[in-house]
């Protein structure tokens, strides 16, 4: 009996079964590549998404909407004015303003520099500051309304940094024509400029500081909040990363501990309102507090009232009370002068 040839297996078949053993593995490894390339170039692009982002963020953080003036002194309060250009105190801007004389018919020592917020210009028109210029002038006193250096289109909010410089610009404008008392009125921003101005000058008789806002990490990020709901990590830390290099200045530079920890050697009249949803009013009750007992410093804090508007809720008394604040400051003046 012969014994069954065995079936020939085709070389072909064979060969194709090696084939596709090896490239099934290989396959594999392309598609797991594939994947992964696909996964980083997703993780690279919201990383660069992120930090666009923020960088915008910082960009226009530094760069307000701001509108052009609406009036002038005589069209809005019907008082003369004289149009004014001074630089800062170390000369690295040049603002533009105006300079109200007193009503009196003798010329006025007493001057008050109005230091205006965040997105503003000297009109203030929320304040507004032309009421407030208006009073002053019929008390007898000079007025200085100038621009901040961020107002100019080439110019960005430092924060105070740069601002200060330029306020103490205009108490040494107000110095030079005549003033012997000068009071500086500030709002927001504004109001934290003066604290740090007057950190580096005693050329400030008295502050008037309304919706006191610094530009502290905490506020920075309390702020960005108000308009989208943003994680603190990694947020704020981006921001600041951002903020120097798209605008040349640090916001670490900005002392903020050092305005909240200081004991002023000048009266100041804190208002602040509890709703102030921009400024956290427990900042001004802070400064406050920390002043000497004798300083003649007050503090006026309203439980219903939000920022900056707390002249146009409370005229009369407002009026009133910051009027009565420089009045005293004026006569403690005129009384030291005469005993020496």
């Amino acid at each position: 009996m012969e014994p069954n040839p065995m079936s020939p297996v085709p070389l072909t078949t064979a060969t194709t079964q090696v084939e596709i053993a090896v490239k099934q593995p290989s396959i594999a490894r392309r598609r797991v590549k594939s994947i992964l390339i696909i996964l980083l170039s997703a993780l690279l692009l919201f990383v660069s998404l992120v930090m666009a982002f923020h960088a915008y963020i910082a960009w226009t953080l530094a760069r307000p909407h701001i509108d052009p003036l609406k009036s002038n002194p005589t069209a809005a309060i019907g008082v003369s004015y004289q149009n004014i250009q001074f630089p800062s105190l170390n000369n690295s801007s040049i603002l533009d303003g105006w300079y109200i004389p007193a009503a009196g018919s003798t010329a006025s020592t007493k001057t008050v520099v109005f230091s205006h917020g965040y997105g503003g210009n000297r009109e203030e028109i929320w304040v507004p500051l032309y009421d407030l210029a208006k009073e002053l002038h019929q008390q007898n006193y000079n007025v200085v309304m100038f621009d901040y250096g961020f107002v100019q289109p080439k110019e960005s909010v430092t924060g105070g940094i740069r601002e200060s410089q330029e306020l103490l610009g205009a108490v040494k404008y107000a110095r030079e024509h005549g003033a012997k008392q000068v009071y500086v009125w500030g709002f927001s921003m504004g109001a934290g400029t003066a604290l740090q101005a007057a950190l580096l000058s005693d050329d400030i008789d008295g502050m008037i500081l309304d919706s006191t806002f610094i530009l502290e990490p905490d506020t920075v990020y309390h702020n960005m909040k108000q308009v989208a709901d943003l994680p603190k990590f990694p947020t704020q830390p981006l921001v600041y990363l951002f903020f120097p290099l798209i605008n040349g200045v640090s916001l670490n530079q900005i002392p903020y501990n050092q305005v909240k920890e200081t004991k002023y050697n000048i009266p100041i009249f804190f208002i602040h309102g509890k709703q102030d949803l921009k400024a956290p009013y427990e900042m001004a009750q802070e400064i406050f507090q920390n002043q000497p007992p004798n300083s003649g410093s007050q503090l006026w804090l309203l439980p219903k009232d939000s920022h900056e508007l707390i002249y146009r809720a409370h005229p009369k008394t407002y009026l009133s009370l910051t009027m009565g604040f420089l009045r005293t400051l004026s006569s403690s003046h005129d009384k030291l002068e005469a005993a020496q």
